[in-house]
């Protein structure tokens, strides 16, 4: 990882931090969509377990699939195709793409989870 001077005035960031990133946010919505965080956070209150909010929080994930597979696709574009992983803007630029797009699957499974919670 570097962040260095191109030329004067320009600063260029290197494309593994937002790979980095992209690998974060999937591992996190991952372990809280299918490793129990989720349901264990939202449902599991008291140490009772609710299965009305786990059912909730399942149309949550669903839902958030919508965004998880465009993120997806994305980084694995990024990933293969020479020609975006030849030019490090273009690299940056669809790789932050991805990775705001798994912070919005995230946004999605907190909400679902906060609705299903108080329904």
């Amino acid at each position: 990882m570097q962040v260095a001077p191109r030329r004067t005035g320009e600063w260029w960031i290197s494309p593994a931090i937002p790979a980095v990133g992209n690998a974060a946010l999937a591992a996190l919505w991952i372990l809280t969509a299918f490793g129990g965080w989720g349901e264990e956070a939202f449902c599991g209150v008291g140490g009772s377990y609710d299965p009305t909010c786990a059912t909730g929080f399942e149309n949550a994930v669903l839902a958030s699939l919508a965004v998880v597979v465009p993120a997806v696709v994305i980084t694995l574009a990024a990933l293969a195709l020479p020609r975006v992983r030849r030019h490090p803007d273009r690299l940056g630029m669809m790789l932050a793409a991805s990775a705001f797009l798994w912070v919005g699957a995230e946004g999605i499974l907190f909400l679902g989870g906060y609705l299903a919670q108080s329904g």
